[in-house]
């Protein structure tokens, strides 16, 4: 009898370390990824002052959008935590957006070889950054699954773990919802 109680007790130490170790590879998987999003955000915010800079030199009264795109930069390089940097990340999206309309209106500014230049490189990270989020929503839903699944949701909450949150567009989202307008 007592043999039968010293196996049970091991086999059910065995699932918890092997569900304990995969929670914890699972959670290292999602850091991971979330740090190839911070290659790219750096390089990021490392052109978006050379953008600005030469954008200013031909708009110069579309100072409070240029204002708004280095107040973004900003925050999105002091955030510490990746929920920070999700919500600031979005903003700084948000606020490039803006600057995007904002250069629509000059037309020797988008031919302009240095801003042109520019554009392409961020358009090449952004394309990165894309992808990169992409893998990161991949672990984080592979890591929540493990999170939320029974009997690993036993464990979980013991040991600390919890569900994360996703990459996901933030303010642009509602646009997305909202239908095209056309106009004629």
């Amino acid at each position: 009898m007592t043999l039968i109680i010293i196996i049970v007790v091991a086999v059910l130490a065995i699932w918890a370390i092997g569900i304990y170790n995969s929670l914890v590879r699972l959670r290292n998987n999602r850091e991971n990824a979330f740090a190839d999003i911070d290659v790219q955000l750096k390089q990021r915010h490392d052109l978006i002052p050379q953008l600005v800079a030469t954008v200013k030199g031909y708009a110069e009264h579309e100072k409070t959008t240029l204002d708004n795109v280095v107040k973004a930069r900003n925050m999105a390089m002091s955030a510490t935590t990746i929920d920070e940097k999700i919500a600031a990340e979005n903003q700084l999206t948000a606020a490039l957006a803006g600057l995007k309309v904002t250069v629509e209106a000059y037309p020797e500014l988008k031919a302009n070889a240095n801003f042109m230049q520019l554009q392409t490189e961020i358009a090449d990270i952004e394309n990165k950054l894309s992808a990169v989020r992409r893998f990161f929503n991949s672990a984080t839903k592979e890591y929540n699954n493990a999170v939320q699944v029974f009997p690993a949701n036993l464990l979980a909450g013991m040991f600390g773990f919890h569900q994360e949150k996703m990459f996901d567009l933030g303010t642009e989202r509602a646009d997305l919802d909202k239908a095209p307008e056309i106009k004629f």
